[in-house]
C-alpha cells in the first residue's frame, strides 16, 4: 500500500493512509462508519488501488454487490492483479448472474491465483453449483483441492467446512461428518460453526443442553433459598424458645421474691 501512496503528496498520503487504517478497524464492527472512511479515501485518491479495494470490500460487506463489483473491476484495471476474482465471482452470483460468474471463474487468469485465493474461488463455485441444483458437481468442484491443501493453512478450515456442507447437501452424511470433524481440528481461529454442525449430526441439541443447564441453576438457587428459609425458621424457633425460657426464669424470680417478703401476720 505504501508504494501506491507514493504517487500522492505527503500530506494527502498520510490522510488517505489514516482513512484506510480506520476502514480495516471498523469493517467488521461498524461497516457504515467504515464506508464513510473508504469513500473519503477514494475521493482523495481515486486512482490508488488500495483505496478502491477498501471501498469495494466495505460495499461487499454491506451486500451492495453491484458497487462492490464495480470497485473490484477498477482495482483489477488499475493494478493488473487478479486476487479479487473470487469476490468478483461471488458478486456475480449474488446478482443472479450465474453464467457470468462461472465464465469468470474459468478464465485463464485463475491459474495464477495464490492457493488461498483458489480455495475461496472453489468455495464460491461450489455454492453456485448448489444454487443451480447441481449437488454432485458442487462436491466434485472441491474434491481435488480439499485433499491437496495443507491442513495448517488458514484457509484449510473453510475448504473442509465447505466440502462437508456440500457432501451433506448431496446426502452423504457420514462423509460430511468426517470433514466437519477435520474442519473443527483445523479451525484454530473459530471462523466456522463446524463444531455446532458436528454436534447436530451427532444428535446433540445445544439448545436443550443450555436449557437443562439453566434449569439446573434455577433448581440450585431454589434449593439454596429453601435452606435459607429453613435456617431462618430454625433461628426464629430458637429465639422463641430462648424468650420462653427467659420468661419462665422471670416468673421463678418473682416467686422467690414473694417467698422472701415477710408476711404482715408474722410481724404482728
Amino acid at each position: 500500500m505504501k508504494s501506491q501512496l507514493r504517487t500522492l503528496s505527503k500530506e494527502n498520503a498520510e490522510g488517505v493512509a489514516q482513512h484506510l487504517v480506520m476502514v480495516a478497524e471498523l469493517l467488521d464492527v461498524e461497516p457504515e462508519a467504515a464506508l464513510a472512511h473508504a469513500e473519503t479515501a477514494v475521493r482523495r485518491a481515486g486512482r490508488v488501488p488500495a483505496a478502491r479495494e477498501a471501498l469495494g470490500l466495505v460495499a461487499y460487506r454491506l451486500g451492495d454487490w453491484a458497487r462492490a463489483l464495480g470497485e473490484f473491476r477498477t482495482v483489477r484495471r488499475l493494478s493488473g492483479s487478479n486476487h479479487l476474482i473470487p469476490l468478483m465471482v461471488d458478486c456475480e452470483r449474488a446478482l443472479g448472474r450465474h453464467d457470468k460468474a462461472l465464465e469468470l471463474a474459468q478464465s485463464p487468469e485463475v491459474e495464477g491465483l495464490a492457493i488461498d485465493d483458489k480455495v475461496e474461488l472453489a468455495i464460491v463455485v461450489s455454492g453456485i453449483r448448489r444454487d443451480l441444483g447441481q449437488l454432485d458437481a458442487a462436491v466434485a468442484g472441491l474434491s481435488d483441492i480439499v485433499k491437496r491443501i495443507n491442513p495448517n493453512r488458514p484457509s484449510a478450515a473453510r475448504i473442509y467446512y465447505a466440502y462437508a456442507d456440500a457432501q451433506l447437501a448431496a446426502g452423504h452424511v457420514e462423509v460430511a461428518r468426517d470433514w466437519f470433524s477435520r474442519a473443527v481440528d483445523a479451525d484454530h481461529e473459530l471462523t466456522t460453526d463446524a463444531a455446532e454442525r458436528l454436534d447436530e449430526l451427532d444428535g446433540v441439541d445445544l439448545t436443550d443442553l443450555l436449557e437443562d443447564e439453566a434449569e439446573d441453576v434455577v433448581e440450585d438457587e431454589l434449593d439454596e433459598d429453601e435452606l435459607d428459609e429453613d435456617d431462618s425458621d430454625e433461628d426464629d424457633s430458637d429465639e422463641d424458645e430462648l424468650d420462653e425460657d427467659d420468661s419462665d426464669e422471670d416468673e421463678l424470680d418473682e416467686d422467690d421474691s414473694d417467698e422472701d417478703e415477710p408476711s404482715s401476720r408474722d410481724d404482728d
